[in-house]
């Protein structure tokens, strides 16, 4: 199934299929809506990225604490949802954010996704981001936002087969590693049916 096919799917209990291509296996992946016993397992996810990455431009690693106070204010229309694993680990994570604090605002929103290192390039990020993407609709979003930071193919590819569109690009906002970093800045568009 393609990302627009799942869109319209509802992923909560669904064990979707996916394919890894390192070790031409199968397994199943669950997405569902987070919990606040997932924080750690957000956190290590995340905090990776803060370490070694640089999709975020934190420089400083997430303690649990903090990570259940930013989960606590993830529900209603601003989810996270984690995908799971066969043995129920999560591999990854989205949510949707608020895209800028003044009311004007109010009907767009950010997302952000993440996948554990050793999950990545097998599908999860689809499934994750089909998902952030039928919320949105569902809640009634006008538009969905991607700050994508370095220069990450990967997740243009996969934020561009969602329907999102470049907009532009931020030259040089931020530093991390001792080099400059660009943000490519996508929209999409919420589908009214």
């Amino acid at each position: 199934m393609n990302g627009r096919t799942r869109a319209g799917l509802k992923a909560y209990g669904l064990t979707p299929m996916m394919h890894n291509p390192l070790d031409c296996t199968f397994g199943y992946v669950k997405v569902r809506l987070a919990k606040l016993s997932d924080a750690a397992e957000i956190a290590a996810i995340y905090n990776h990225e803060v370490l070694y990455g640089v999709a975020t431009f934190d420089l400083v690693p997430k303690s649990l604490e903090e990570q259940q106070d930013w989960l606590r204010d993830r529900s209603g229309a601003l989810p996270c949802v984690v995908a799971l694993n066969e043995d129920g680990t999560v591999v990854g994570w989205a949510c949707l954010s608020k895209y800028r604090d003044r009311p004007a605002y109010g009907t767009s929103v950010e997302n952000s996704i993440y996948v554990h290192q050793d999950h990545q390039s097998m599908g999860i990020g689809n499934l994750l981001l089909a998902e952030l993407t039928r919320l949105a609709d569902e809640y009634g979003f006008h538009s969905i936002f991607a700050r994508i930071a370095g220069e990450n193919l990967s997740s243009f590819t996969l934020h561009q087969k969602h329907g999102f569109e470049l907009v532009g690009v931020e030259k040089e906002v931020g530093r991390k590693f001792g080099r400059w970093l660009d943000v490519t800045i996508m929209q999409r568009l919420t589908r009214r049916t």
